[in-house]
């Protein structure tokens, strides 16, 4: 795998993932829609439609926010497990539980804010390795199906 014209390890690449979010990350305003799928997150749960939880870009998993929606008023909280939204102009995929508390299952999307309010660990992702894999750059056994 290369990341900025350089090969890593995938483990290293996800580890960084986890462990970077962008200090203007901390509140942002934007808008929300739900998902009810029951195939594994990015962090290696299973979805659960029922539960409280939300994607988001780049927030480590594990993250608490607040999800105010700006319409109507209603708040909820939801812990980052999983990757997206993947489109244009919305900041989180809330699951459809908190869709409903939130007051937007049948209108799809909201204009929502989110807050930060604690970070925790993640569930379902495994631990980095102690030990980094081999690379391009530090091993010559490297083969292009070790990435």
């Amino acid at each position: 795998m290369t990341f900025m014209g350089k090969a890593i390890a995938p483990a290293a690449f996800a580890a960084a993932l986890l462990t970077l979010a962008p200090a203007e990350a901390e509140a942002e305003q934007g808008r929300a829609s739900w998902y009810a799928f029951t195939t594994i997150t990015a962090s290696g749960e299973r979805a659960n439609p029922s539960a409280m939880t939300a994607a988001h870009r780049t927030l480590p998993f594990g993250t608490r926010v607040r999800v105010d929606n700006l319409d109507n008023g209603r708040s909820v909280v939801v812990r980052i497990n999983d990757r997206g939204p993947f489109i244009r102009g919305r900041i989180i995929d809330v699951t459809r539980a908190a869709a409903g508390q939130l007051g937007f299952v049948n209108a799809g999307t909201a204009r929502v804010r989110i807050s930060v309010i604690g970070r925790g660990p993640a569930r379902g992702v495994a631990a980095a390795p102690d030990k980094p894999r081999a690379t391009r750059d530090n091993d010559a056994t490297f083969t292009s199906g070790d990435a």
